[in-house]
């Protein structure tokens, strides 16, 4: 692609290092500023290095509240997400300011599911405790008794959430004979349903859930939206997987039900506050736990990259950036 700005190429200011093939990309096209080490950018750091920059490419890690958007300088015209979900960026003070913001959607949608089922299944079969086992030195030969997990093929799975992920979520759990239960704002046509039953209310579809894959965005209406009370409403011995965003679940409620045998175990990638955990999870030996990596492949990445900058280039050649959200 040819550089869509003329001679004149726009100042771009990259929070993160990004994979190669991106930097490449965005070295052609724009003048940028990159983070040589890499490191989190607070909010007054990044508006400082934002002086001069016509945009910004931010990841989902990157804070974006109120008023660092107040904070930035007034050349800053657009912000593009290296992410689907939104819920960092305020994106109303985005809008009051007349800055652009765009996201990457639809290009992580298989590497997520597939760490999704990964965590399906880590979690259910204990895998995190077996591969323990084995590193430390702890394991003594087969034994009838050792590492009984819960059974997955033909069990039901709920859905929260049936967009892209969601959806091909439930395509990988069809090839284990699951059924299909999910909760959307919208109910799918009958031929995107493939077969899934559906629940207008979410707390109704609780108490068919075996095993609960967390799909939806972080809003405020979902902060927390896995409490003590829902759990409740879960069949005994059930699953839960999250790769959503850590905000939506009640890590209190989960860890207490985890720890009282409620819970069967937890897969989860995502968390709040993180990369700071709560430390109850810690000694939990059901959770399986992984880093916040659903969307790490390569060619996942590249193409999360890729779309930003498409959106970039689109804004910057006078076009709509074709994934607009603000």
């Amino acid at each position: 692609m040819n550089a869509p700005h003329g001679t004149t190429r726009p100042v771009l200011l990259l929070t993160r290092r990004y994979p190669d093939a991106v930097m490449t990309r965005a070295g052609r096209d724009y003048r940028i500023l990159t983070n040589e080490d890499d490191h989190p950018y607070g909010a007054e750091e990044m508006a400082r290095r934002a002086e001069g920059a016509d945009a910004l490419l931010v990841c989902a890690v990157d804070p974006v509240p109120a008023a660092l958007i107040r904070a930035l300088p007034d050349s800053v015209r657009m912000i593009a997400t290296f992410s689907v979900g939104t819920d960092h960026i305020a994106l109303a003070a985005a809008k009051e300011r007349g800055i652009v913001v765009a996201n990457t959607p639809g290009v992580l949608t298989d590497a997520t599911a597939d760490i999704a089922f990964l965590l399906l299944l880590g979690a259910a079969r204990r895998a995190a405790e077996g591969e323990r086992m084995i590193r430390e030195g702890r394991w003594d030969g087969w034994a009838p008794t050792q590492l009984i997990g819960t059974h997955v093929t033909g069990k039901r799975l709920a859905i929260l959430g049936m967009g892209r992920i969601g959806q091909a979520m439930a395509r990988r759990a069809c090839g284990f004979d699951m059924e299909i239960h999910y909760h959307n704002r919208r109910r799918l046509p009958a031929a995107e349903e493939a077969g899934a039953i559906y629940h207008a209310d979410a707390d109704d579809m609780l108490p068919a859930a075996d095993f609960l894959s967390i799909h939806s965005p972080a809003t405020p209406e979902t902060h927390h939206w896995l409490n003590a009370e829902r759990i409740a409403r879960l069949p005994d011995g059930a699953v839960v997987v999250n790769t959503a965003r850590g905000t939506l679940v009640d890590d209190e409620a989960l860890i207490a039900a985890l720890r009282s045998g409620k819970l069967a175990a937890a897969g989860l990638d995502v968390f709040e506050n993180e990369p700071k955990l709560h430390p109850g999870y810690a000694g939990l030996p059901n959770t399986f736990l992984l880093p916040h990596m659903g969307s790490a492949t390569d060619r996942t990445r590249d193409a999360m990259g890729f779309t930003a900058l498409d959106n970039l280039d689109a804004f910057f050649a006078g076009k709509e950036p074709p994934n607009r959200v603000a």
